[in-house]
């Protein structure tokens, strides 16, 4: 990777990761706080104050990614930045449970997550995109294991309404990050037409990737509706809950980072995929028989390295099956399913526990598990990836100002041999990446001049 693509994708996931702390740090620790805000006795509110973010990013993150195409990617950021901060404010001044979910509900309003994975895909050449996307993922799995070693002492220090003050100022320092560290795009031609990007976004293979994201956050968030309390009825006070986490968490990293790199370099994602999910389900289907602390202990290991390892390795698979004109619209849809199964799985986790007990939301994210390794069992292997240099070339053409841009660079995408197409509007420039010695270089040629 060029120097300008690390900094672009260390930049963006830092602005991510920062985002996704402000959502996991509250997890270990709301639970347990609920019942001192008027109504926060009801789980089932509980559980939908936790997943209301959600639902927010869920509605939104497809018009956010459309407004970045429209609008520019930097600018959209911004106000998401802002919107999420807000929201962090609000909910620090909850003093009952609704206000909570009102909070909760505008963070989420800040539906980002889809435009800072497009940017990162805009900054990066096509050989690197996957190595950017595994360290978003990286990202996520790192800030959701952080915030559970450090959530109970913060909590300690500065209360619930410090942790969301905490999380806006977070947000807001994100905003010079990404105005002074990411690099800008240059303004590119017209989006393709919606309906061919949905279609192509809702192929067969994203859309058991989807599933799988749902899925994995689904769980998360209803495991973490009754962990907490589990841990404090088995002798750990909240205080402490670091001293289990973060042990565990370190070592995760330790075994997650052997897969990540066999899953990138021998192309081996599919069977790291499916034993990460399987360990998953592993988990799910022992926690019910769980009683002890050194149990606990040895299940939210495994949770972890499955979870980090699943991670790093859906959103480089998604950047890998989705076509390059239909590269945004692929994102949109599934950050929405990931956040639709943050909703749902607090609103799910919170009705379960209080209605069936706490084996019953182990029992429910089990067979969820398991629909999801059935699914992903079916998935296509995918290509090894080509790393010989003079596999691939980058071209680049300038555009005749006779030939009209609209959909130039989905057209030029079908053509032979053509493996990504860019068109820079303002420039009239054309960037070609092509498989030496197979692309059809009459047929490109005549479409940038403007020849039939």
């Amino acid at each position: 990777m060029s120097a300008a693509e690390l900094r672009a994708g260390a930049s963006l996931a830092a602005v991510f990761g920062l985002r996704m702390l402000g959502l996991f740090l509250i997890l270990p620790v709301f639970s347990v706080h609920a019942p001192k805000l008027a109504g926060g006795d009801n789980l089932t509110l509980v559980g939908i104050a936790l997943g209301a973010y959600g639902l927010s990013q869920a509605i939104l993150q497809i018009p956010f990614g459309m407004a970045s195409d429209r609008w520019g990617r930097k600018r959209v950021i911004y106000i998401g930045l802002v919107i999420f901060a807000a929201g962090s404010f609000l909910a620090g001044t909850a003093s009952d449970i609704w206000t909570a979910i009102a909070g909760r509900t505008l963070q989420g309003a800040g539906a980002i997550s889809s435009v800072v994975v497009a940017l990162a895909a805009d900054l990066t050449r096509e050989q690197h995109r996957t190595k950017t996307m595994a360290m978003i993922g990286a990202m996520i799995g790192l800030a959701f294991a952080t915030s559970l070693v450090i959530a109970p002492l913060l909590y300690e220090w500065i209360g619930m309404g410090g942790l969301f003050a905490l999380t806006g100022l977070l947000c807001l320092l994100a905003i010079p990050v990404v105005a002074r560290v990411v690099p800008s795009v240059p303004q590119r031609e017209a989006a393709p037409p919606a309906a061919n990007a949905l279609r192509a976004a809702l192929g067969a293979e994203l859309l058991r990737v989807n599933v799988g994201i749902f899925v994995l956050h689904l769980v998360q968030m209803a495991m973490f509706v009754v962990v907490p309390r589990k841990l404090v009825e088995a002798g750990l006070e909240l205080p402490a809950h670091w001293k289990l986490y973060l042990p565990v968490v370190l070592l995760s990293f330790v075994f997650m980072a052997p897969a990540v790199l066999f899953a990138d370099r021998r192309s081996g994602m599919k069977p790291v995929m499916i034993a990460a999910i399987a360990l998953l389900l592993a988990v799910e289907a022992a926690l019910g028989a769980l009683d002890t602390l050194a149990g606990y202990a040895v299940a939210m290991f495994a949770f972890f390295v499955a979870f980090n390892v699943l991670e790093a390795l859906l959103p480089s698979l998604v950047s890998r099956l989705a076509p390059a004109y239909a590269r945004g619209t692929a994102i949109g849809v599934y950050n929405t399913t990931q956040t639709l199964g943050l909703f749902f799985g607090g609103l799910l986790g919170g009705w379960l526990a209080k209605n069936h007990g706490t084996a019953a939301v182990y029992v429910s994210c089990a067979l969820l598990s398991l629909l999801w390794l059935l699914a992903a069992l079916g998935m296509k292997p995918l290509p090894a990836v080509r790393v010989a240099v003079n596999d691939v070339s980058s071209l680049t053409f300038t555009i005749a100002s006779g030939v009209n841009l609209d959909g130039l660079s989905d057209a030029l995408a079908r053509v032979r041999g053509v493996r990504e197409a860019e068109v820079l509007a303002h420039e009239r420039i054309a960037r070609l990446k092509v498989v030496a010695g197979q692309w059809d270089e009459g047929t490109v040629r005549k479409m940038l001049i403007g020849e039939s």
